[in-house]
């Protein structure tokens, strides 16, 4: 497989992605609502995401894809080569800020994750990496992390999660908050990923994440040296939702044994 050259296309159709979200918006948006009425979906999204889908599939016919919006395969298995990707991430900051959203994507093979990027398209701040080949934003290579003590770091995590709900025990997780040095939440799984393999953020916590979320950022926080599991410690699987956490080596140990205890 020549990894080179798919690097290559991806950061082309990325970037040609990227300047057909910020063209979207001279005209209306035409915004839905899924499952939920907080989880939003434009025509934009599915516009970019059939736009990679079309490409891809064109041009690497045996390669399978995952796409949030619904209009890739439908996978089932790790087997061969599959992108994993997120057209829009943080579509509600692309609503409501038109900011604050990134592009997201994972290309993985036989459940490894070779490539990965993130495209913060309003700032365009390009992160990527390439397996065993180090992470960069734009072409600045990224250091590696260094530890951080819990009450010098700073964490990206959702404040509902302070409050009790049924996943985790939010005492706890209080306690996290009130011990650390601050906490964010940008609205974007895929930017607080790139802020953690830049150093902004020392680790990232959520309890409900999707493989597209995700896929293109551990790739590149794996590259600086972060430690990315679910919540409770465990390898996290690309195919399937459930709870993530990313954080600098030491950080991630004192995190998941003193302050996340799950429920079920």
């Amino acid at each position: 497989m020549d990894w080179g050259m798919i690097d290559r296309y991806a950061k082309s159709l990325i970037k040609e992605a990227g300047h057909r979200i910020r063209v979207s918006f001279a005209r209306e948006i035409q915004i839905d609502t899924k499952d939920d009425a907080n989880d939003l979906v434009t025509d934009i999204d599915k516009d970019i995401e059939q736009f990679f889908i079309s490409r891809i599939r064109q041009d690497f016919p045996d390669h399978r894809i995952l796409g949030e919006e619904g209009f890739g395969d439908e996978v089932s298995s790790n087997e061969g080569v599959i992108w994993i990707l997120d057209p829009i991430d943080g579509t509600m900051n692309f609503i409501h800020q038109k900011r604050n959203f990134a592009i997201s994507l994972g290309i993985y093979a036989d459940g490894a994750g070779m490539l990965g990027y993130i495209y913060d398209v309003m700032a365009d701040d390009f992160y990527h990496a390439v397996r065993d080949g180090g992470a960069y934003r734009n072409d600045e290579r990224l250091p590696r992390l260094e530890r951080t003590p819990l009450n010098e770091a700073v964490i990206g995590i959702n404040a509902s999660w302070v409050c009790p709900n049924r996943y985790v025990d939010h005492e706890r997780v209080a306690g996290l908050v009130k011990n650390c040095r601050g906490t964010r939440s940008y609205g974007s799984a895929a930017i607080e990923l790139a802020h953690v393999a830049s150093g902004r953020l020392d680790a990232y916590i959520s309890m409900r994440l999707a493989p597209w979320d995700i896929a293109g950022g551990s790739v590149i926080v794996g590259e600086v040296g972060a430690l990315t599991t679910d919540l409770r410690g465990r390898e996290h699987d690309m195919l399937t939702k459930g709870t993530f956490i990313a954080a600098r080596p030491g950080l991630h140990e004192t995190i998941l044994g003193e302050y996340i205890h799950l429920k079920s």
